[in-house]
């Protein structure tokens, strides 16, 4: 067995389905506030609870949990140009 491995368990049930239930909530949170007029807020809204979704599934489902600092340090980068792109669009869109 290699030692990058040695630390890597798998996760439990319980904690799988716990973090099943918290993006069942996240949705129906999503749908929600999707029907509560906050204007431009919506969109604010909406991206918050996607990246809390985003981020359940990356730690959990993608084992990025257990993955050492520089893949994690990569891969938020990689996040955060990616929220940039998505704010300038924004942006663009919301002044014309």
């Amino acid at each position: 067995m290699h030692a990058h491995e040695e630390g890597h368990h798998p996760p439990s049930y319980r904690l799988l389905i716990g973090v099943w239930g918290a993006l069942m909530v996240l949705t129906a949170v999503t749908v929600w506030v999707a029907q509560v007029p906050l204007g431009f807020l919506n969109v604010v809204a909406a991206m918050a609870v996607a990246t809390c979704k985003a981020l359940l599934v990356t730690l959990f489902f993608m084992h990025l949990k257990d993955e050492n600092w520089t893949f994690k340090g990569m891969v938020l980068l990689v996040f955060v140009i990616l929220a940039i792109f998505i704010g300038f669009t924004f942006f663009d869109t919301a002044y014309r």
